[in-house]
């Protein structure tokens, strides 16, 4: 890949990670539009540890209070929300973690056609438009209970599938749970920290044993993704309240349309 592209793609990457639009539905459109190559995995690592470096440096705070509170009650300190919160976002990244060890085979070559990513781009499109009209919207991230936490965590396992959109379908399950939006995303975005880790781990270990590694890239690749996943972040928290879901489900369902007459041409 040549400079331009490694910029767009960590682009892509860092600002569709974390809103609900879907990451793998934009990261097609270069390589079926352009004719790029694949980023490959190496590639695909930095960007996502990019993200990663992002939402621990936006959530450092609460991040540090989580891991501190959670050690307390596991030393016998009693519970806190804090300690809750986190063993709730532990509860959450079971299902995925599952999914992810017995389904990635399947989903990696069956699942990953134009057609399927059109489909869920706009079906879970329509979904959170549901979920965003729900009303009562007055639950915050500390309502969260094991029960919810599982639902939102098989939400996570369902984003899989290409299309999906992690933060898309994660904020959808919490919207329906009754969660107000702002806490929403922010346990959507708490909830990427261990699947984040857990899948550039598994990505590093079969990159290692396959490619060659390109630093500069990887570098460039890191610091792009991370910047624009960090603004993204900050602008998204900023304004979701005012502007509700509406605006990405609108995008979602015309990004879907591209791509079924991309098929078509």
């Amino acid at each position: 890949m040549d400079l331009l592209q490694i910029i767009i793609l960590a682009l892509l990457q860092g600002i569709t990670e974390f809103l609900p639009i879907s990451s793998s539905a934009h990261l097609i459109l270069p390589k079926e539009l352009l004719g790029w190559p694949d980023q490959g995995l190496a590639f695909d690592v930095a960007v996502h540890f990019g993200s990663l470096l992002a939402v621990l440096l936006y959530f450092r705070k609460d991040v540090l209070q989580m891991i501190q509170a959670w050690f307390g009650h596991v030393s016998g300190k009693g519970v806190t929300p804090d300690s809750r919160l986190a063993w709730m976002i532990v509860v959450a990244t079971i299902p995925a973690g599952l999914a992810g060890l017995i389904f990635s085979d399947f989903i990696e070559e069956n699942l990953r056609s134009s057609l399927v990513i059109a489909a869920t781009t706009i079906i879970f499109g329509l979904l959170l438009a549901v979920a965003d009209r729900k009303k009562q919207l007055t639950n915050t991230i500390y309502d969260i209970g094991i029960a919810s936490a599982l639902i939102i965590g098989v939400a996570q396992a369902m984003a899989l599938v290409p299309g999906t959109s992690r933060s898309g379908i994660t904020i959808t399950a919490a919207l329906f749970l009754g969660i107000c939006r702002s806490d929403a995303a922010r346990f959507s975005f708490f909830m990427s920290i261990p699947i984040i880790v857990l899948s550039a781990l598994f990505k590093t270990v079969e990159m290692l044993q396959e490619e060659t590694i390109l630093w500069v890239d990887i570098a460039i690749g890191t610091v792009v993704s991370g910047v624009s996943a960090y603004l993204c972040i900050h602008w998204f928290l900023k304004f979701i309240e005012a502007i509700g879901m509406m605006p990405f489900v609108i995008y979602r369902l015309v990004l879907g349309g591209v791509l079924i007459g991309m098929m078509w041409v």
